[in-house]
């Protein structure tokens, strides 16, 4: 048996066909029984079958297997839980060709949401038990013995004994249910072929509310009883998403009917189990009184994500995990695409470009990972749900369909789709598809960008009418990286009616750009270049200084589109936090956004300016409160153009705006922000559906009143606390979660930490509360190691607790931070956290040398002041506050000059002082 040990993969002398699945799931007792009789094709000379089983009771007398001849009875039965595998062994070699397993066997219905599962709700007071599956990735295996990997396709017959008043349902329609006293059997239509990770179970008590497509698929949301009125909003996106894809992927949806169901206790977001797709609550439901316009978007992108996966992934699956992005970077794109048509007022697309910075930034660590991953352990298949799958995925995937075109792109989709359905596909399926239905050379073009990690920094100069690029993987870290890609490259100038597009496949290349400059000289005031249009590319682009002014100049005068506002602004932050520019020039070029008000760009600048505030006040904590009112005043102008209240007749995207500048001005301790959210929420306490504080500002004024809390003045946060307890709504109980860590006060952090270990944070949700501030890092990183056994245990099976690595390390910013957070996990690391521990610990490491570079700014500025008798008022003019101060320059005396101007003379300044002193 020893040669089946420490394998990636199960051996392929044996092939399911079908699955006959009896379980009986006892929801008092918290556990389960079953039977599965399994169609097997001997294909290879063997006395053994080797199958997935974990955290299973085997009935070793129950084992046979019969074959056309005769019925055999293993010698061995061995359960190896270290691999996961249930290995038989027989007396004689096996008779090719199909026979039938059966095996007894029995479980528990476990509390870790995975495997067959149990969660809890409450009915008239009391606390009731469901039982839930969740899969994906490989803990079929917890539930049934079975051959636990995509490529192990079979079809599935599936029956359950339940409690006769419960609702019981799985991935095929009902076709017999019969009662016998307390108990019902219930038998489904068998399904179609499929992988074990898309079996679904649920058993609870539900309402639901129903709906059908125009072809007659039956479409039902399904959710506690007495919420059925929250399911509406996600039945509609529903049944409109199936009627898109059926047209866009020109292949209707497979099964008879379609059910969502939304589940208390739930680890990930949402699961795409064939036809049978299961959420958390705050994923599907949305409630028109308390529900905030960012919940709404969300079940929107989530609902479509999810029924995307009916086609990619579930009809056409993954070979194999290393090839999981073409599940969920699919999944993500598209799931855009049916939002987009839903809503088009929601401008989701720009909105697109916060998956593609997700990308990026993980993707620019040394300890990120490429698209395409080996897997050589299931314990290592979680740890790849991450940013690289779903969103440098989707990320490629928009780039790929910018360079090909619409039209072509989906006609090679559906190709693809037709040709693979009920199957299995490699990434190199979908590049033959695009190839032979575009003419393109994809194979090329792409393998770079999914078979290598990171990305380019793609150099931009001008120099006599020439354009000089030059591609470099680009590191948070500063390091130099090896990697070169096949990238497009598209640009404008002045006008996106002046436009340019090559493929830049060397290190480096000139083009020459007179005739697209044409009358736009670059010498005029007002002329612009701009590289990575729309930002479709996955890449990043350092331009030299003359063009960025002039860009910062362009945004100013409101030239760009939001997207490539956008993209100007990621790129710079994630240059100076690789130390590529200065924090002088980041600071600079934010001040021109001070008139921004479109949602995405502007929510973009809030998390910037979280980051840089957070880090300028590690290298120089006496400008913190400096840095703070820089960042209060660029926000200033959106947060009088929206106020507090809802304006009649307002957009989507001015609802989620609204709630998130507020926030943002409660995070920076903003005097008069905490004065009148207080207000609010005290009227709020008074009245809870109060039109003083509507739900799109519910977290702004959470977070307020938290910044004045402290063990003396501790009401506010008592009352969030019962506003907690009291409402039934996930969405309200994550958006308390995620506000009350934010307190100065590090003795109510340590509360809040203690708070999410009890029984009242269900554990999916514990981790909304590791956003602690910048005072409670340490109160943070000391409790992790005091709780670590107990929150290793707790979460230690799932990718949830990779969130508590990452949430308390990262923001540090020291090397000896690093070095003890190191010696900590010496002994404590476990395969679900290696990797997330390492790229943490890196984070830690960027982080250190980004404020060392801004203190050694600082000093230089400092000494340079001091060399020619300036105060320290004009040191801070001459670099810092040449940004920190830009919105007050009237009283500086330069009112007159234009932002790139203004940089300009600052820059020029600093020159000749360094020149004079000899720095």
């Amino acid at each position: 048996m020893d040669q089946f040990r420490g394998q990636a993969r199960l051996p392929k002398f044996a092939i399911p066909k079908r699955y006959d699945i009896r379980l009986k799931p006892d929801l008092s007792a918290c556990t389960f029984a079953g039977f599965v009789a399994i169609d097997i094709d001997i294909v290879g000379n063997t006395s053994f079958i080797v199958l997935n089983a974990a955290d299973l009771s085997i009935n070793s007398a129950s084992v046979s297997y019969s074959s056309s001849s005769k019925v055999l009875q293993p010698v061995k039965v061995e359960l190896v839980e270290a691999d996961e595998i249930l290995v038989l062994e027989f007396a004689e070699t096996l008779p090719n060709g199909i026979g039938v397993l059966d095996i007894v066997f029995d479980g528990v219905l476990n509390d870790k949401m995975k495997g067959f599962y149990r969660s809890t709700y409450e009915l008239n007071g009391e606390k009731k038990n469901m039982a839930v599956t969740q899969f994906e990735p490989a803990d079929a295996r917890r539930c049934f013995p079975c051959w636990d990997e995509p490529a192990c396709k079979a079809t599935f017959k599936i029956t359950l004994d339940v409690p006769a008043e419960l609702v019981a349902l799985s991935n095929m329609p009902v076709i017999e249910e019969k009662v016998n006293g307390d108990l019902k059997t219930v038998s489904y239509q068998e399904t179609p072929i499929m992988s074990t990770y898309l079996v679904a179970v649920v058993v609870g008590l539900f309402d639901y509310v129903e709906d059908h497509t125009s072809d007659g698929v039956k479409v039902r949301v399904y959710c506690q009883v007495g919420k059925t009125k929250q399911g509406k909003f996600a039945l509609h996106v529903a049944v409109k998403t199936l009627e898109l894809f059926k047209g866009y992927f020109a292949v209707p949806y497979a099964l008879p009917k379609l059910d969502m169901i939304a589940i208390p206790d739930f680890a990930a977001g949402a699961m795409e189990n064939y036809g049978l797709v299961t959420y958390r609550e705050t994923a599907l439901l949305y409630d028109d009184q308390h529900s905030a316009a960012a919940n709404k978007q969300r079940v929107a992108t989530v609902v479509a994500h999810e029924l995307a996966h009916q086609w990619f992934g579930n009809l056409v699956t993954m070979e194999w995990w290393t090839h999981l992005w073409l599940n969920e970077g699919f999944a993500t794109w598209v799931s855009y695409l049916a939002t987009d048509s839903l809503f088009p007022d929601w401008n989701i697309w720009t909105q697109f470009l916060d998956e593609c910075t997700a990308g990026l930034k993980l993707d620019g660590l040394a300890e990120s990972h490429p698209i395409e991953v080996d897997i050589n352990h299931a314990s290592e298949i979680d740890e790849i749900f991450d940013a690289i799958s779903y969103r440098k995925g989707a990320s490629v995937i928009r780039m790929l369909q910018s360079y090909l075109g619409a039209e072509s792109f989906q006609r090679s989709l559906a190709s693809y789709i037709k040709k693979h359905a009920y199957s299995n596909a490699k990434t190199e399926d979908l590049w033959t598809a695009l190839e032979e239905g575009s003419g393109e050379p994809v194979n090329k073009l792409m393998n770079s960008w999914t078979r290598q990690q990171g990305y380019p920094v793609v150099s931009v100069k001008f120099k006599d009418q020439k354009l000089e690029f030059e591609q470099s993987q680009f590191l948070l870290s500063g390091a130099p990286g090896d990697g070169q890609w096949i990238v497009p490259i598209t640009l404008c100038c002045c006008s996106y009616d002046t436009h340019k597009s090559f493929l830049l496949q060397t290190k480096s290349e000139t083009h020459d750009v007179k005739e697209l400059l044409g009358a736009c000289q670059v010498v005029s005031g007002s002329s612009w270049i701009k590289v990575n249009v729309d930002q479709t590319g996955f890449y990043r682009v350092k331009y030299d200084e003359e063009l960025r002014a002039r860009l910062g100049y362009a945004i100013e005068k409101k030239y760009l589109t939001e997207t490539d506002r956008y993209g100007i602004l990621d790129d710079s932050f994630s240059l100076c936090m690789a130390r590529q520019q200065s924090l002088t020039s980041l600071l600079t070029l934010m001040g021109a956004y001070r008139e921004e008000l479109e949602y995405t760009v502007l929510s973009n600048l809030i998390e910037i300016s979280f980051k840089v505030g957070g880090i300028a006040a590690d290298a120089t904590p006496d400008l913190k409160d400096d840095i703070n009112q820089f960042f209060i005043n660029v926000l200033q102008f959106s947060a009088k153009k929206l106020g507090w209240d809802p304006k009649q007749g307002e957009s989507h995207l001015d609802a989620m705006l609204r709630g998130e500048v507020f926030t943002a001005l409660a995070y920076f301790r903003h005097d008069l922000t905490l004065d009148e959210a207080s207000k609010r929420f005290h009227a709020f306490l008074e009245d809870r559906n109060t039109p003083l504080l509507p739900p799109d500002m519910r977290k702004a004024a959470y977070v307020a009143v938290m910044q004045r809390v402290s063990t003396t003045n501790r009401s506010d946060y008592d009352s969030l606390l019962q506003v907690y307890r009291e409402t039934d709504l996930s969405q309200e109980k994550t958006r308390i979660l995620g506000s009350i860590a934010s307190c100065p006060d590090p003795n109510i952090v340590l509360e809040v930490l203690n708070f999410l270990l009890t029984s009242e944070v269900r554990s999916q949700d514990a981790v909304f509360g590791l956003a602690v501030s910048k005072e409670g890092r340490e109160t943070a990183w000391a409790w992790l190691q005091d709780k670590w056994d107990h929150i290793s245990k707790t979460w230690g099976s799932g990718f949830l607790l990779t969130r508590f690595v990452s949430a308390v390390v990262s923001p540090f910013a020291s090397f000896e931070k690093a070095k003890e957070v190191e010696e900590f996990f010496a002994g404590r690391t476990k395969p679900a956290i290696v990797r997330t521990l390492k790229q943490s610990i890196e984070r830690v490491h960027i982080n250190a040398n980004w404020v060392q570079t801004i203190q050694k700014e600082t000093q230089l500025a400092e000494a340079t002041a001091t060399a020619i008798e300036y105060d320290y008022t004009h040191l801070i003019l001459l670099h810092w506050k040449s940004s920190l101060c830009y919105h007050s320059r009237l009283h500086l005396g330069f009112g007159m000059l234009s932002l790139p101007m203004l940089e300009a003379v600052f820059n020029a300044v600093i020159l000749q002082i360094r020149t004079d002193v000899g720095a």
